[in-house]
């Protein structure tokens, strides 16, 4: 198993040419070129993984430095176990003891391809727990596995930890529904179909982030709508951005926003 270096997306050996994932026009490759990673060499060069203590139940996991596109990986803890959410692209055997001493975790699953990591080997070192895959997005599989199960529509976790398919950046895409979260208010954990903006006060719906391709307005608010049936107060996305609350009312409001300069309602300010 290699990764590629620009998404930190584990592969099957041997790796094609060029990283289908980075090719795609959501992402790149970048300007020196494909090059894969093994994990044994990012061990020896001192790769390390942090947890983050973001409130209650919710922990962050990152690596540092960043390993691919860098996001922070979010372990959701309920009485009966947890789910490790957006995996990121490294792991440690500190780190999976630091997981494993707050409880079983049931399962393993990914807001979208970008975010699937090291996935397979998270659930191997684990216990083969569970991979979570939407069924819509299982061409970008990298590694096949006996622990990868295909699910769409909704997949309860945990009483109370649902993950909720919303499409947009990618048809799969996915967030979880925490109802415990923001004490009791709820959480929505989020990838990139709705993205927590760095004002803290809105949210982004986009198709790609490096490259700037916005979703439709219509997308948006399809996205919105299908939010707005839960319940919930805050929102952390794929990098530990957030929405502190209101973040219903927040997603509404982006929703109604993007739709209109995408439609042109504002064009008399540019």
């Amino acid at each position: 198993m290699l990764i590629c270096s620009a998404c930190a997306v584990e592969r099957e050996e041997p790796v094609p040419d060029l990283c289908p994932i980075c090719t795609d026009e959501r992402q790149y490759v970048p300007e020196d070129g494909q090059q894969w990673l093994a994990l044994e060499d990012l061990a020896t060069a001192g790769q390390q993984t942090v947890l983050v203590d973001n409130e209650p139940g919710l922990m962050g996991i990152r690596t540092q430095p960043k390993v691919g596109i860098g996001q922070t990986a979010q372990l959701v803890m309920t009485p009966v176990g947890s789910l490790l959410w957006d995996p990121p692209g490294y792991l440690d055997a500190d780190m999976v003891g630091a997981v494993l001493e707050r409880g079983p975790v049931l399962a393993v699953a990914a807001s979208h391809p970008h975010m699937y990591g090291v996935q397979v080997e998270w659930s191997r070192q684990l216990g083969g727990i569970p991979v979570l895959v939407a069924d819509a997005d299982k061409e970008w599989l990298g590694r096949r596995d006996g622990s990868v199960n295909f699910w769409s529509g909704t997949a309860t976790i945990a009483d109370g930890l649902t993950l909720h398919q919303t499409g947009g950046h990618f048809p799969g895409s996915a967030v979880v529904h925490w109802a415990a979260g923001a004490e009791g208010r709820g959480v929505l954990l989020t990838g990139d179909s709705v993205f927590p903006n760095p004002d803290r006060r809105s949210v982004s719906f986009m198709r790609s982030y490096p490259n700037h391709l916005p979703l439709s307005g219509a997308v948006s608010l399809r996205i919105a709508a299908q939010l707005d049936e839960l319940t919930f107060d805050r929102i952390y996305g794929n990098f530990n951005n957030v929405i502190p609350s209101a973040a219903k009312t927040v997603v509404r409001n982006s929703a109604a926003r993007h739709a209109a300069w995408t439609s042109g309602d504002f064009d008399h300010l540019t």
